[in-house]
């Protein structure tokens, strides 16, 4: 039974109908993008999506680099970006509507590498409770080919009620 609180949003219901490989990864992902064009710069591609979590991989391309031929800081946080948008379309219901509100940003070393943001929420908000809005902390991690974390964000989205 679906109410309110649970009721999940077109962005998720998309990829949940679409196949769990790579073809429907990369149509999703394009969708995603034209969404959102912004997200293009990066050429992300979503890989793992459910509430809760998601995980988006960038390749290094000539369009991301910075002057020392390493991934782009504020690329790397538009990737960050990326899996947070993700992650909060899928766990927040259509009940509550959601935006970004600040983002916290440690660069830890430097990116030579393709990218994964991997965006992950300990334990999700009873949706339920939440009618003047509050604030949710979505932590990600973007890591390197081998697996280093360069660089970790900590971005506050507003969660409130949906208007009716």
């Amino acid at each position: 039974m679906n109410t309110a609180a649970t009721t999940t949003g077109a962005t998720y219901r998309a990829w949940s109908k679409l196949p769990n490989n790579t073809i429907g990864s990369t149509v999703f992902s394009i969708g995603m993008c034209l969404r959102v064009p912004y997200f293009a710069s990066v050429l992300p591609r979503v890989v793992a999506l459910e509430p809760g979590r998601c995980e988006v991989k960038a390749p290094k391309w000539l369009g991301i680099r910075n002057h020392l031929g390493t991934f782009h800081a504020i690329a790397a946080c538009n990737l960050a970006e990326v899996a947070m948008g993700m992650l909060a379309e899928a766990t927040v219901p259509t009940s509550h509507r959601w935006i970004p509100k600040s983002m916290t940003v440690q660069y830890l070393t430097k990116a030579t590498t393709s990218l994964r943001a991997v965006a992950e929420l300990e334990t999700i908000p009873d949706f339920a409770t939440i009618t003047d809005g509050c604030e949710i902390v979505v932590p990600v991690a973007i890591r390197d080919t081998v697996g280093v974390e360069v660089m970790h964000a900590d971005i506050t989205i507003w969660v409130s009620a949906a208007s009716r």
